[in-house]
């Protein structure tokens, strides 16, 4: 038990640290490359959408499951897409699927979700620039100059999703 105390002490602040800050904003990163970029072809920039609030969905493909219900819900919402947007970025580093059987399970979500931009993080560029949660589906909300307004990693529950909601709404 004291060692259990001992860690928890010791490698709390560290793993508090790890995540990305509400209120800041989040270094500019391209994926591009070997390392991932666009699913339909070319570079992905975190500032291309940069006007818009924008939910950005960071998941392993082997977590893809965990907050389809949160998906389900912003796109209830119908946001006004001149000023809002997603995009997901699929963690690839993270999983011991294949690229070709990614893209395949992509073209299904993008039948749901066609607003939606895709991106491919093959190398974990997210994880070490801004600090995400690997392994895991991550949520992030920008506003408009985009500052981090919301971030969480793991399963949302309905408060989580309602606070989300919440957020998008008063920085649309």
């Amino acid at each position: 038990m004291r060692y259990l105390s001992l860690f928890l002490l010791l490698g709390l602040p560290f793993l508090l640290a790890a995540q990305p800050r509400t209120g800041t904003s989040l270094p500019e990163v391209t994926i591009t490359g070997d390392d991932g970029g666009l699913v339909a072809g070319g570079a992905w920039n975190s500032a291309s959408h940069k006007g818009k609030v924008v939910t950005l969905m960071y998941v392993d493909p082997d977590e893809k499951a965990v907050n389809e219900h949160v998906e389900r819900a912003l796109k209830a919402e119908k946001f006004p897409r001149d000023r809002y947007h997603s995009v997901a970025v699929v963690n690839s580093g993270a999983t011991w699927k294949p690229d070709s059987v990614i893209k395949v399970i992509l073209k299904g979500k993008q039948a749901d979700y066609p607003e939606s931009t895709y991106v491919m993080d093959r190398e974990k560029v997210l994880v070490r620039k801004w600090k995400l949660a690997d392994d895991n589906y991550h949520v992030l909300t920008f506003d408009k100059s985009g500052k981090l307004i919301y971030s969480k990693a793991g399963r949302m529950n309905d408060a989580d999703i309602q606070e989300l909601i919440r957020l998008i709404r008063s920085n649309l």
